[in-house]
This record gives structure tokens, C-alpha cells and sequence, in this order.
């Protein structure tokens, strides 16, 4: 294709400008003494060593010749990248505060400008986080409470896939409409039916969400937003899902501040108008719009993705290893029987079950890459000084899958978490929630709804493939900030 001179021009006009930007900022001192890495190219960075469809395996192979602490770039801005158990243990739990920092990525900035729960940081994250936390133990988190409401909504998942008379089916859908009306009761005061349009489109932009996080085109955005702004791609349908959420989220917003009672808070964002009319006079209060907004965006985003994705791996993984599966039954029975509901008092005496759940969530290592870390100040760290502000990545990969840390890192075995005698056994280097400061503050429901939920379904049902259980991958389709699975369809057999 022929290139106009106008065009030619104008590409090497922009060429010179990002030099020149490069060279001065590689001109200015760096305010620190960052660890050592690969080198990088200008502008580009280490982009060309990065697997944009996987990056934290690229990072795991730098880490072979750089050492457990190395610099890399993007684009023009470093990142610190801490791998193995020991280095993670000591910047996220040792150094904690020091590490609590929330690192913008372009993307993130876009999307969250900075308010939220989980992307802000300093003053604003302590207030959001502490008054979260204190609300959601309110409604029930971690308690017989929302025990019984997913409990109830686990049943509501049976009749779904019940409704499917064994034909072939995907369950990844009526897994995302299950686990997310557990968060959406907690911050919305209400469950949807599986086939309520809005809620439907709602499902339908938090799986685009989350695919387009994982994608190749979110990483380029990353590097160079700028440019990708005015470039079509998978970013820009995730701008677009983020727009229709706020929207449906705002009007869920604008009908609780019609209809709250001030001493009857009903959910999450009522609670929140409650403190915003609280500190209303003060100039300097978090308690405003954008971080309601923002906050149950968070929540409804990662009570709904993380869960559901977990339990999508935990039925294809099972149906891969049907000895696995069956053992879970004979388990549920002995323990639960065929009729009562299970419990979450029941996983004490459920060793194989319970050690079932966390080796999937260690073997499919959900964000290997953590989400994104920044120091507070500037801080000494393993002999280096790394200046205030700057992006670090806790690899939590290279500790759910450190040869140091598992027998067999690499494969699915439960016995990682049993001892001699069969019974559960913990291990420090499961971090599948993160750790120290920034941990996932939904662990606790989390947790209940894994155990709940794939208890409840295995009870019920019996789930083949419509291959052979020796051809189903359970590799990654895709790899970011987010794994995901790859699509299969199963048979659900009542018992």
C-alpha cells in the first residue's frame, strides 16, 4: 500500500516527538536505585520480551537469569517485579504499608480515575476499605446470614441446570448469575431471576469485561494508551461495557437515594448515601459519588468474575478427573447425605473436598500477576531504593507454583493440602487471595460460596463431557490480569 507524503510526514513527526520525550525523561535522575533488569528499548521498552497473551510467564523466565527482585519497562515507566515465596512474603506482609499503594495502569486510571475501593490508595483506600469491610460484615459476610441466602440461591442454581434435561450445556453462565446475586443481595438489597433482561445484559458486559482485561489489546493499551485511544480493539468494547455498567449502576444509585430510609439501611449503597449525608459539610470527605459508584463497581465486578471463574474451572477440572469428582460424592455422602443442605460447618469434616477447592484455586493461579501494587514513599528494599510511586508487580504465580513450595507444582494434586493421615493440611504459600494490606477483602465470602456452591451441584449432579474426559484442556485460553478457561460444553446427570 502506498504511503502519501502527507502520511510519511506525519509518522515521522510522531516518531521524533516520542524520541525526544524518551531522551529527556531518560535525562532526568531517577530517585532511586531501581534493581537491575533487561534491557530496554526507548519507547518501546520491554515490550518485544513480553508475551502480551500470557505476560507473566515472561516474567517468570526473566526471573530465571535477574533474581527474585528485577526492573523491567513499559513503554516509559519502570516496574518492580517481586517473585518467588520469600520476596512476595516480605513486600506484600513484612513491608505491607510500604507495598499498599494502588499502581494505575492507563487502563485502570480510565476506567476508575483513581476512586474505589480497589483502585485508590492512601487516606481514601483506609477510609473505603475500613467502612467496606465494616458493611459487609454488617449484611452478613461471614455469617450464618449469608450463609442461608447462598444457601437458598445455590437451589436456585439446581433448578437451572435441572431445567437443562442432560443436554449438553455451558455452565459458565447460570455460575456467573448464581455467584453474582450473593454480592448483588449484599449491595443491591436484592437477587435477579436468571432470565431478567437487565440483569442478563448486566452478565453479558461483566464477561466482556473480563475477557477484554485478559486480551492483547488491553496489554498494548497499556503501553501506549495515547495512541490506542484512536485504534479499534477489544479496549475499546471494554470502555464501552464499563460505560453501560456505571449507567445501570447510577440508576440503581438514583432509586435507593429516592427510597432510603436513614435508620433502615437496607444494603451496601445505602449504608454509603447514610455516610454521605454524614459528611456532607466536610470539604475533604471520600464519602461522595464517585467513590459509591466506583466501590460497588468493584464489588459487583469481582463478587461476580472471580468466584464464578473459579467454580467454571472447578466443574471442567473435575470432569478432566472424574476419580476426583466421584470422590467428592462419596465424601458429601458419608458427611451430608443425599437430602440435607450442605453446610459451611461441614467443611471441617470434609478434609478431601476442602483440599479439592484450594488446589483448583492454586493450580489455575486465577490473577498470576496480583493486582497491580505501588510503593507509598521511597522505600529500601533488598539493598535497592525504589522511588515513591513506582509499579510493583507481586508474581503471585511463582508462589501458588513454586517448585520450593509444592511437590508437584505443575500438576493438579490434591494431596497438597492433605497430610499422612488424610487430614487438611494449610500451607503459607497459598496466596490465591493475595496478602497482607491489599488481600481480598471478599476472602471470607468467597470461600463460603466455593465450598457451598460446588457442594450443592456435586450433590445433585453428575457432570460428564460430551469428549473424552482425556481430551479437555485445562490450560488457559487466555492469561492477564485474569486466567480464564477455555469453553466446553457438559452433561449435568441427576443423582
Amino acid at each position: 500500500m502506498d504511503i502519501s507524503n502527507s502520511e510519511t510526514t506525519l509518522l515521522i513527526t510522531l516518531l521524533s516527538v516520542l524520541l525526544i520525550v524518551w531522551f529527556l525523561k531518560s535525562k532526568e535522575p531517577l530517585k532511586g536505585r531501581l534493581p537491575p533488569g533487561p534491557p530496554a528499548l526507548p519507547i518501546l521498552g520491554n515490550l518485544f520480551q513480553m508475551d502480551v497473551k500470557a505476560p507473566h510467564k515472561s516474567l517468570i523466565k526473566l526471573s530465571e537469569h535477574y533474581g527474585p527482585v528485577f526492573t523491567i519497562w513499559f513503554a516509559g515507566f519502570p516496574a518492580v517485579v517481586l517473585c518467588g515465596f520469600e520476596a512476595v512474603k516480605e513486600g506484600l506482609i513484612e513491608r505491607g504499608h510500604d507495598f499498599s499503594g494502588r499502581y494505575l495502569f492507563p487502563v485502570l486510571k480510565k476506567i476508575s480515575n483513581g476512586y474505589g475501593v480497589a483502585f485508590s490508595s492512601g487516606e481514601r483506600w483506609k477510609q473505603l476499605r475500613r467502612f467496606t469491610l465494616s458493611t459487609l460484615r454488617n449484611f452478613g459476610m461471614g455469617k450464618r446470614s449469608i450463609e442461608e441466602r447462598i444457601q437458598e440461591e445455590a437451589q436456585f442454581l439446581v433448578t437451572a441446570i435441572r431445567s437443562k434435561k442432560e443436554i449438553p450445556f455451558s455452565p459458565n453462565f447460570p455460575l456467573r448469575c448464581a455467584v453474582s446475586n450473593i454480592i448483588c443481595s449484599i449491595i443491591f438489597g436484592e437477587r435477579f431471576e436468571y432470565e431478567d433482561k437487565t440483569f442478563l445484559t448486566m452478565m453479558e458486559r461483566i464477561a466482556g469485561i473480563s475477557q477484554a482485561l485478559s486480551s492483547p489489546s488491553v496489554q498494548i493499551y497499556n503501553n501506549f494508551p495515547k495512541i490506542m485511544d484512536f485504534l479499534p480493539g477489544s479496549h475499546q468494547r471494554l470502555f464501552q461495557n464499563v460505560a453501560d455498567l456505571r449507567n445501570f449502576l447510577n440508576k440503581n444509585i438514583q432509586s435507593h437515594k429516592e427510597s432510603f430510609q436513614k435508620d433502615l439501611p437496607r444494603d451496601y449503597i445505602d449504608c454509603f448515601l447514610i455516610k454521605m449525608e454524614e459528611e456532607k459539610h466536610k470539604p475533604d470527605s471520600e464519602f461522595i459519588h464517585e467513590n459509591l459508584l466506583m466501590s460497588t463497581m468493584n464489588l459487583f465486578l469481582a463478587g461476580t468474575e472471580t468466584s464464578s471463574t473459579t467454580l467454571q474451572w472447578a466443574i471442567q477440572i473435575l470432569v478432566r478427573y472424574p476419580q476426583i469428582q466421584e470422590k467428592i460424592y462419596q465424601e458429601i455422602y458419608e458427611v451430608i447425605g443425599s437430602r440435607r443442605r450442605p453446610a459451611i460447618e461441614d467443611r471441617a469434616k470434609m478434609p478431601y473436598t476442602d483440599a479439592v477447592i484450594h488446589e483448583i484455586q492454586r493450580y489455575i493461579d486465577l490473577a498470576p500477576m496480583g493486582i497491580p501494587h505501588m510503593t507509598m514513599s521511597n522505600i529500601e528494599f533488598r539493598g535497592y531504593l525504589i522511588p515513591k510511586g513506582t509499579f510493583v508487580v507481586p508474581l503471585l504465580s511463582t508462589v501458588l507454583k513454586a517448585t520450593s513450595q509444592w511437590e508437584t507444582p505443575k500438576s493438579f494434586n490434591p494431596n497438597h493440602f492433605l497430610d499422612e493421615n488424610g487430614c487438611f493440611k494449610k500451607n503459607e504459600s497459598f496466596m490465591a487471595f493475595s496478602a497482607g494490606k491489599r488481600m481480598c477483602l471478599g476472602e471470607s465470602l468467597a470461600r463460603m460460596e466455593l465450598f457451598l456452591f460446588l457442594t450443592t451441584l456435586l450433590q445433585n449432579f453428575v457432570f460428564n463431557s460430551v469428549i473424552d474426559h482425556n481430551d479437555i484442556d485445562i490450560s488457559p485460553a487466555s492469561s492477564g490480569i485474569l486466567v480464564t478457561p477455555r469453553v466446553y460444553k457438559f452433561c449435568a446427570i441427576p443423582r
